[in-house]
């Protein structure tokens, strides 16, 4: 009796469109003849070389390759390297140097600390106690996730607070009783948990560098200091605002198939005793990643601290893990290399951008078409090209390339410089639409439970809602609050 041979796999002709589509982009671009100068409201002319028309190109193929996933995303950052070097952009030990600067290592980093909780049962506990605390309602578990992750990038590093916070949400959806299955509860979880991580960041000065860097240059161009407590007084209703509507948000698009887990509690409480007491590696573990934790809070309060990058404060718990044998040579092997990669390639095409002067001279041109608009409309803009830029490259350079030409612009149209910098902080924080834009949505993405279309998809309409809280900021809260929004019109 003959064996039934399985059928041939279907050909992807979806995958084979969208892989030519970033192909063609990149040689439309590539090739075009020379595009004319940007020139911004000075007079000042800036061109764009053949090299930044490369970046552009390259930034094309990427963003396509990323959103489709036609090849897998740390294969994508690959071609970004690649095309750099075989189309004379950048020299190979430029663009592939970028592969490991100290943000790359500052995310392999927290993955090893996400590594660690989870190992030594660290995690399985915090989810057992959140749970007793939140109950069995999805909504509220919903609820009590996005909370904790908000009220932790407060303290520490939203890259940190998305590793450390992942393997509980594992730990949580194990319980939902649908294995690795994905499902709707799933993607809320790990996608709200990562655009969370962004709105929570933006209220301190410990959530993310961005914050710290762009008052440096702020202050170099308007000459006025920000303090840490007035950058929170100002970005916490936006911040917290954020967090609440992202929880309802997700309650709609993402609503739980289950309302709720019945004996969920008391399962949880029965795990928790289980586990006993505190193991050694438990207690070593969590001595280690809370000392690297205030040593970096402290750098913005002690200038000697502050010295030292907090890269390489991270990197120490990474070396510790192994020195106190918590961690071992099977563990190394388990990091998620696709999400580091994918950063690396970030970090690569992200400086290839602003290096060639491509990303300047994108900022300028879209910039002055808004000068002559009305000042409402043009901060509105300054937003939504930060917010654009930032899921394609690093925030902090988003607010660099754009912040100079927003403040030359500003007092033509009777803008307040404040307004201008706290709206920028605001949209760079939260980038919603690609895995790149910040690190909580490459580590979220590790989970499985959705793919990079998904989350673009729904990156659309919570980009659109951040858009508007940014514009109700800008109209009503933060002139309530005490905030200048216009001065007397300097042109």
């Amino acid at each position: 009796m003959e064996t039934a041979q399985a059928a041939p796999p279907a050909f992807d002709w979806k995958r084979l469109i969208f892989m030519l589509l970033g192909v063609v982009l990149f040689a439309v671009v590539y090739f075009a003849p020379a595009w004319p100068d940007a020139i911004d409201p000075m007079g000042q002319h800036f061109p764009l070389p053949k090299e930044a028309k490369g970046a552009i190109a390259v930034f094309l193929l990427a963003g396509t390759w990323w959103v489709f996933e036609v090849v897998p995303i740390g294969v994508t950052s690959l071609m970004i390297g690649i095309l750099q070097v075989m189309f004379l952009i950048r020299p190979a030990k430029v663009a592939f140097k970028d592969f490991m600067d100290p943000s790359v290592l500052f995310i392999f980093a927290s993955i090893m600390i996400g590594l660690v909780f989870t190992k030594t049962g660290l995690t399985k506990r915090l989810a057992y106690k959140m749970l007793d605390v939140v109950g069995e309602r999805t909504s509220m578990i919903y609820l009590g996730v996005f909370v904790v992750t908000a009220a932790l990038t407060h303290i520490m590093a939203h890259t940190a607070v998305a590793a450390t916070i992942y393997p509980l949400l594992l730990a949580i959806y194990a319980l939902y009783g649908e294995g690795d299955k994905p499902t709707k509860f799933g993607k809320g979880l790990f996608i709200g948990m990562a655009y969370v991580a962004g709105a929570g960041s933006i209220v301190t000065l410990l959530g993310a560098a961005r914050g710290a860097v762009a008052l440096g240059f702020y202050k170099e161009i308007v000459n006025v200091d920000i303090g840490f407590f007035e950058l929170t007084y100002y970005m916490a209703p936006v911040g917290w605002g954020m967090t609440f509507l992202l929880w309802g948000f997700f309650m709609v698009v993402c609503k739980p198939e289950k309302a709720r887990i019945p004996g969920l509690r008391e399962k949880a409480r029965e795990l928790n005793a289980r586990m006993g007491a505190l193991t050694r590696n438990e207690i070593m573990a969590a001595i280690i990643v809370g000392g690297v934790i205030c040593i970096m809070s402290l750098r913005s309060f002690i200038p000697a601290l502050n010295a030292v990058d907090k890269t390489a404060i991270i990197l120490c718990s990474s070396v510790l893990f192994f020195v106190f044998k918590i961690l071992d040579l099977k563990d190394l092997e388990d990091i998620p290399w696709n999400i580091i990669l994918l950063f690396a390639g970030a970090m690569s095409i992200g400086f290839c951008l602003w290096e060639t002067g491509a990303a300047k001279w994108m900022a300028v041109n879209w910039l002055v078409m808004f000068q002559e608009a009305n000042g409402f409309i043009f901060v509105m803009s300054i937003a939504f090209f930060v917010m654009m830029m930032t899921n394609f490259i690093m925030n902090v350079a988003a607010i660099a390339i754009s912040l100079p030409v927003a403040l030359v612009i500003a007092p033509y149209l009777g803008v307040a410089p404040e307004v201008i910098l706290y709206t920028s902080l605001v949209v760079a924080g939260m980038p919603f639409l690609l895995l790149v834009g910040a690190a909580p949505n490459a580590i979220a993405y590790d989970s499985g439970q959705f793919t990079t279309g998904e989350f673009f998809g729904w990156g659309v309409p919570a980009s659109l809602l951040l858009l508007v809280v940014v514009g109700i900021a800008i109209l009503v809260i933060w002139p309530i609050m005490g905030m200048p929004i216009t001065v007397p019109t300097g042109g």
